[in-house]
This record gives C-alpha cells, sequence and structure tokens, in this order.
C-alpha cells in the first residue's frame, strides 16, 4: 500500500503517523512535527491561501523546537505575507495585535518592543490594532516578537486581510457579548436595588434585605468578572510595566467597589452599591464599543492597501487563458480584464477600450477612459469593457505596492502631539490616584459612610480617556480625508506642519505643467543629421530617467539603445550610442568644447551634443495643469505667498509663472541654488512647503519644512517627500493646508473639551456632588464628544478661505 504525501512538503507520510492540519475543511496528513508545526501556523495566521496558489510544494522545514508554536514565523514561506525588506538590511514585519484598549497599551508594546536587540523602530496604532516592526533579522527573529508580545499579555498575528477582518469581526462580538451581560446584570440588580431602596426606608421588605443582597451580589458577579475583565488585563499589563494607564483608575473603581459590597453582602455590615458597579461597567463598555465602531466606519481600521489586489489573474497562455496566483505575474505577461476585474499588475493596454476606476489611487471618482497604449495601474477596477493588458511591472514593483510602502513608513512616525498627549495622560492618571486617595482621606474624617463612594467616583470621572484620544482620533480622520482627496501623508508631522505654512514653492516641469512635453521644434546644427536621427538618440539618452522631458520621446524608445547612462541631476544626460559619446540636456553642459547661445522663441530649449560639438537644438513644449491657476489663486486666499523655482533657463519659466499667476520666480536655479533658496527663505522666518517632482528636487524636498511630491516624481523624490499628490490636482494643495488649520482647530478643541470636563467634573466628585453610576456616563459621554467632534473632519467639503495665518485668541491660549 502506497502512502499518501505529506500535504506540506509532498515526501512520504510514514505508516502510523499521526500527524495531520485542518486545511480548507479537510484534514491534511503531514510527514513529520515540522510539516505540522508550519502548517498550522500558517492556517492559524490566516494564511492558508498560501497552499491553494502555490506553484511548488514546500522544503521540509528543520525546526530545531517544534512544540514552540512561534517558531514557524522563522520560515520563508511563512513570513512572505507579512515580512518585508526594508532599508539597510532590516526587514519591516506587519502584525496584528488583539487586546489593545488605550494609547497605554500602545506605550507599553513601543517601550518593550523598544528595548530588545535587534529592534530598530516600533510603531503601533491603537485604532487598527497594527504594529510595524523594523528589525534586523541577524540579531532577532519574528518568533521572538510573537513570544515578547504573548509574555506582556497580548495576542499577535500576521496582518493579513483575513486577519485583519476576523480581528474586527471578534472585536465586535466580543464587545458585543460583554456589553449584554453588562446590560442584562444592571437591568437585573437596578430591580432589586429599588426594592432594597424602598424597602430600607419604608421597613417592608426588611426580612427579604438578605437575601436580595445575595441576588444581587450573583447578577453582579458576571458583570464584573466577565464583562469588565478586559479592564483588569489591561490595568495588570500597565502595572507590570510600571507604567499607569487609565485602566487603572477603572479597575481599582469597580474592583473596590465590589470588593466592599461583597463584605457588606456577607458579613451584612454597611451598603452594597451592585447597581452602580453594574451601571458603570455597562456605560463604560457602551462608550468604548460606540467609539470603536464610529473609528471602523470611518476606516480607521482599514489595512494594507496592497491587499485589495485578487489573488488571482486570467494570464494569456498561448491562445488560451488560464487563472494563475498573482505572484505568478510577470513583466511582459498578457493579462485579460474582464468588466469589474481588480486589475492585478501595473500594465499597459494592447486591446480594447474602457473606463477604469482609480479612485483607489488618485482620489478621483469619475472612471478614466483606457485604450490602446493607455497604462493601467494595481488596485484599480475596471468598466464596462474587457480588456487586454500587457504588464509592466508585478508585485512589489507596483505603484500601488509603492504607495503602501509609502503609507507604512509614515505610520513609523509618530506625531509629536500624539506623544505628547499620551504622556500627559500618563501623569494625569498619577493625579487622579492622589486626588482619589485625598478625597477619600477628607471625607473619612468628615463622614466616614461616604468617603469610599466620593473616592471612587472621582476615579471614574476623571479617567483621561478623552485626552488620550483628543489628538489620535483629529489626525487619523484628517490623514483618511486627505487620502479620499487624492493627497496620501507619507510623512507623521505633515498635519502638525501645514497650518504653520507661510510659503509654498512650486517646480515647473512635471509640478506647475501636465508634465507631458512635446516635440515642438529641432533646429539642426550639424550636416548629415536628420531630425528624425536626433529623436532616436534623444530618445535612447532619455530610456531609463522618470524625469518628465523624457515622455517627449517616448514614441521613438527602441530605435536605438544607449549604453554607460549617467544622470547629471539639473543639467542633463550622457550616454553610448554606437560607439560614440553624446550629452543632451542645457547649453553649458551639453557643449563642453564651445559656448553656444539658445535660440529664441517658446519652450524649453535642450541642446544635443556629442564630443565633436553641438547637434542640434530641441525645442519642448508643454501646458499649465488645469488646477493651477485656481490652486495659486486659492492659496493666496489663505494668505501663503507662491513662488515659482525652477531650473530650466528659458523664458518659459516668466511665461507660465505669470499665465499662473505667480509673481515671484526665479530661472535656472541648480539643486544647490534651490536649497540654499530654500535656507534664505526659512532664516527669514518663512516656513516653506515645497512642491516638486525631480531628482533635483530632493535636497530641497529634503530640506523643506513640509514637502509634497508629484505621483509621476522619481522614487527618490517621493521618498524624501511628506505627502504625494496621487491625481496631479494641484488644488488639493490649498485644500490640505485648509483641512489642516481645521484638524489643528479640532486637536485644540477637543483638548480644550476633555481638560475643561476634567477640571469641572474632579471638583464635583470631590465634594460628593457625583454618584459613581453619573461618573461612569460623564467619562462616556466626554470620549464621545472627542471622537465624533474629530469624525468631522473626514466627511463633508474642505471650503478654503481668506482665513490668512492668524490663530483665534482661544487658540493662541491653547497653543504649545
Amino acid at each position: 500500500m502506497t502512502s499518501s504525501p505529506c500535504y506540506h512538503c509532498g515526501l512520504p507520510v510514514p505508516a502510523g503517523s499521526n500527524h495531520s492540519v485542518v486545511i480548507e475543511g479537510a484534514a491534511r496528513d503531514m510527514c513529520c512535527p515540522g510539516c505540522e508545526a508550519v502548517a498550522t501556523a500558517i492556517v492559524t495566521g490566516g494564511l492558508d491561501g498560501f497552499y491553494r496558489y502555490r506553484e511548488k510544494q514546500s522544503e521540509r522545514p528543520e525546526l530545531a523546537q517544534p512544540r514552540d508554536r512561534w517558531t514557524a514565523y522563522d520560515l520563508p514561506e511563512v513570513q512572505q505575507q507579512f515580512v518585508h525588506d526594508w532599508d539597510d538590511g532590516n526587514k519591516m514585519a506587519a502584525l496584528l495585535i488583539a487586546g489593545i484598549t488605550c494609547a497605554a497599551c500602545v506605550w507599553l508594546i513601543e517601550k518593550h518592543l523598544g528595548h530588545l536587540t535587534g529592534i530598530e523602530k516600533v510603531s503601533v496604532n491603537a485604532s487598527t490594532q497594527r504594529a510595524q516592526i523594523v528589525f534586523d533579522p541577524e540579531k532577532i527573529r519574528p518568533s521572538q516578537l510573537f513570544e515578547e508580545l504573548e509574555r506582556i499579555g497580548y495576542r499577535p498575528a500576521p496582518a493579513t486581510a483575513a486577519n485583519r477582518e476576523n480581528v474586527i469581526q471578534a472585536e465586535h462580538r466580543a464587545a458585543l457579548r460583554r456589553l449584554g451581560v453588562a446590560g442584562l446584570g444592571t437591568m437585573q440588580v437596578m430591580m432589586f436595588a429599588i426594592a432594597l431602596y424602598v424597602g430600607g426606608g419604608s421597613g417592608g421588605v426588611g426580612e427579604f434585605e438578605h437575601y436580595l443582597r445575595w441576588v444581587s451580589l450573583l447578577v453582579a458577579t458576571p458583570v464584573v468578572f466577565y464583562a469588565a475583565r478586559p479592564f483588569f488585563s489591561a490595568a495588570l499589563r500597565s502595572l507590570r510595566a510600571r507604567h499607569l494607564s487609565m485602566d487603572v483608575p477603572v479597575s481599582l473603581a469597580i474592583g473596590l467597589a465590589y470588593g466592599a459590597s461583597f463584605y457588606a453582602t456577607v458579613f451584612g455590615i454597611g451598603e452594597v452599591y451592585f447597581e452602580s458597579i453594574s451601571m458603570f461597567t455597562f456605560f463604560l463598555l457602551l462608550g468604548r464599543a460606540v467609539e470603536m465602531r464610529a473609528r471602523h466606519r470611518a476606516g480607521l481600521a482599514s489595512g494594507g492597501l496592497a491587499q485589495l489586489l485578487p489573488m488571482t489573474a486570467a494570464r494569456y497562455e498561448g491562445s488560451e487563458v488560464a487563472h494563475v496566483p498573482v505572484a505568478a505575474l510577470e513583466e511582459g505577461n498578457r493579462i485579460l480584464l474582464r468588466p469589474g476585474d481588480t486589475v492585478p499588475a501595473d500594465g499597459e493596454v494592447l486591446e480594447g477600450e474602457s473606463g477604469v476606476d482609480e479612485s483607489l489611487l488618485s482620489g478621483e471618482s469619475a472612471l478614466q477612459q483606457k485604450s490602446a497604449g493607455s497604462p493601467v495601474y494595481a488596485g484599480s477596477v475596471n468598466g464596462d469593457s474587457s480588456l487586454v493588458v500587457r504588464v509592466t511591472a508585478a508585485g512589489k514593483s507596483t505603484r500601488l505596492s509603492a504607495i503602501e510602502r509609502l503609507v507604512e513608513r509614515a505610520q513609523l512616525e509618530k506625531p509629536s502631539q500624539v506623544a505628547l498627549a499620551d504622556r500627559v495622560a500618563g501623569v494625569f492618571v498619577a493625579v487622579v490616584l492622589l486626588a482619589a486617595l485625598g478625597a477619600f482621606t477628607v471625607w473619612w474624617q468628615l463622614e466616614p459612610g461616604r468617603a469610599f463612594w466620593v473616592a471612587l467616583s472621582v476615579l471614574v470621572v476623571t479617567c483621561p480617556c478623552a485626552l488620550s484620544l483628543a489628538t489620535p482620533a483629529a489626525l487619523a480622520s484628517a490623514t483618511l480625508r486627505l487620502q479620499q482627496l487624492g493627497l496620501l501623508v507619507a510623512g507623521g508631522n505633515l498635519l502638525e506642519t501645514l497650518p504653520s505654512i507661510s510659503r509654498v514653492v512650486f517646480d515647473k516641469t512635471g509640478t506647475l505643467t501636465r508634465g507631458e512635453p512635446r516635440i515642438l521644434k529641432i533646429e539642426l546644427l550639424r550636416d548629415g543629421w536628420s531630425e528624425q536621427r536626433v529623436k532616436d538618440v534623444a530618445a535612447a539618452l532619455e530610456s531609463q530617467t522618470h524625469h518628465p522631458l523624457a515622455r517627449a520621446f517616448r514614441a521613438w524608445r527602441g530605435n536605438l539603445t544607449a549604453s554607460q547612462l549617467k544622470v547629471h541631476t539639473g543639467c542633463g544626460l550622457e550616454g553610448r550610442i554606437e560607439g560614440l559619446d553624446y550629452r543632451l540636456g542645457r547649453a553649458d553642459f551639453a557643449a563642453v568644447l564651445q559656448p553656444i547661445t539658445s535660440p529664441r522663441g517658446e519652450g524649453q530649449w535642450l541642446l544635443l551634443a556629442d564630443t565633436s560639438g553641438a547637434i542640434a537644438w530641441i525645442a519642448l513644449g508643454d501646458r499649465l495643469r488645469n488646477t493651477a491657476q485656481d490652486a495659486v489663486r486659492q492659496l493666496g486666499n489663505l494668505g501663503l505667498s507662491v513662488e515659482l523655482l525652477s531650473g530650466d533657463q528659458s523664458s518659459e519659466v516668466q511665461r507660465l509663472a505669470f499665465k499662473a499667476g505667480i509673481t515671484h520666480f526665479r530661472a535656472g536655479a541648480s539643486p544647490e541654488d534651490k536649497l540654499s533658496h530654500m535656507k534664505q527663505l526659512q532664516a527669514e522666518n518663512e516656513k516653506v512647503l515645497m512642491v516638486g517632482d525631480g531628482l533635483n528636487d530632493v535636497p530641497v524636498l529634503s530640506g523643506a519644512d513640509a514637502s509634497v511630491a508629484m505621483m509621476s516624481a522619481a522614487d527618490l523624490a517621493q521618498s524624501r517627500a511628506d505627502a504625494i499628490l496621487l491625481n496631479g490636482d494641484l488644488q488639493v494643495l490649498p485644500q490640505a493646508i485648509a483641512l489642516s488649520r481645521k484638524c489643528r482647530k479640532v486637536v485644540r478643541q477637543n483638548l480644550a473639551w476633555a481638560l475643561g470636563y476634567n477640571a469641572i467634573a474632579l471638583p464635583l466628585a470631590v465634594c460628593g456632588l457625583v454618584a459613581p453610576w453619573a461618573a461612569a456616563i460623564g467619562m462616556s459621554v466626554s470620549s464621545l464628544v472627542v471622537v465624533f467632534n474629530a469624525l468631522r473632519l473626514s466627511r463633508g467639503k474642505v471650503p478654503v478661505e481668506n482665513t490668512g495665518s492668524q490663530m483665534s485668541g482661544l487658540e493662541s491660549g491653547l497653543a504649545d
């Protein structure tokens, strides 16, 4: 009898082996504990699609400790969907962490992991329960990350689309179960409490008082030990880490009240407050549940963009179409896109015409018409007709993956406002505990019977949930709204910097203009050369650059091949074609043998030359973006100065500046000149926003107070920018600045509300005027006010008005 092959590695399963794993609803035989451990990790991690779409059997793992539940995450096949390459040989692991309840959990995880050898950077998002961990694979393994997170009380899992959805659904189900238990317990215990209060005053139920107390204890116990369990777990984690979180006073309030009521019930001494405990727990859970659903509904729990790609693609194999994993697509493959299909890779349309929804990438809701020669991008959705597409980039080389990497970099940066709020919340908890202790001491001297309950109200009413939510909720909503508008935030501090911007500096080509230049004229300077030959040579030199000017020569690419290509930033290009060296660019760069003056006339003039001298002048022309004039006007309405700073030496700079409505401009600026000009402006106390797209803009993008790169920009320019303009609509820039100012106001409103609420509630609680159940309602309402106020930023239009840069008196008073 032939043994069945191992489902994981394909080797024969030994007779009598009892290793198996349930995959896709069926028990699959495994040959050894190692394969069983790896398969279990893949399935429990939500990665079982790995088996459905793999193209060959996996290698048999050699696990030193097959019983270690995390060891399998060190294997390459398991890491494919949640570990990615990072800078300097490091890697980045994206994890979902269940059990995060507040900002203090974020602090605990970041501090604990940050102290481990090999960890370069840790960023945790409490809204999405997602952690991004940059680590050195030579010093620490992914399994150790899982182990350390579990050791401090959290439940980690790979951040995949399936896991993310499972975590959200599990969080909702658990919240509803706990809320249901607390609500049912509150209703029941309130009935008994009314009987106790009425009976205590009239003496009508005195013989039943002891019985009613015991029944109340039985009903309230599940509320405390099940519904309120997350508060106790989070508080215990915080205390173990020697950090005071907002769950500490909450847990103390519930635990002490329950303990005192339990003692009163068992020994018949004192009052019981089971209804207050249950009501407090119910309202607190209700507030957190509404807050959680509001954040999820606003899109704050969205995961990686690349997870939106389909699992399979329809690839042509000869004349037949076969469905293959998206991971198997390669450059040059032909794929079929039917109506409604999500584009699996970047490509160029070969056949067909259709409208494509690119709103995910650009924020533009209207369908973009595509025909032969048009580009399509991974993550967009085909509309009404079928298309045949040639793949130009797949996997991590797509535009969508580039956007995701920028988002990941932004999420690794914690804005200073958020960090400050986290620190303030930690200090505030200590103040609350001291206030509660002081209130108890004073009331013990005045009226011992009320001392405990006054201290309990102080603990509850001043819990700093709203304070911790004030800033991150507003920043998250504003970031989401900017992405909807078409501006992808790639720098964590952008929203903090934009409100203070006083000057906006534009590059010209590909930024203020459409970046679609065309050849206007060619003036030959050497006999024996034709315009076609000039175009072929220029196209070969421009073949490997992403500068917008290169698009003017796209139609002639491939006619000649250039080698030893080199880009001279801000000057031009050089390379070898058919054994001769050529240069294309500015006259002072290309004409190395003799000075030459560019012709007069419309357009930007480039000089083509070889080692013998000048060959031809090429005039390129471009058009302003349709929204350039309106954007400049709206920026002026916001009280900002606008400037054009270009490396182009032609008269085009002046013409386009005047046409756009820009009065301050400078032509012929090298990268060094641009950076020097930027520093001069900053020395004059200007806060500068730089908008550019070319390699020559990289230094000034890096040096500006805030920077925006166009989506068509070079990869290096994008990596140095704080934001990426996805759709080329320059009107998004004044909208972003206006939204950032509104976000600043909302943050200050939230902080003012949170601090004001606590300033009013604390004295009332200390004076004994707030019952514990009322304190619970007040704290929950305070948190919800902050969240819903922040969510206003993610909806509606962004008006661009003449707001200038002045702050109101309230804003000035609250400024840092």
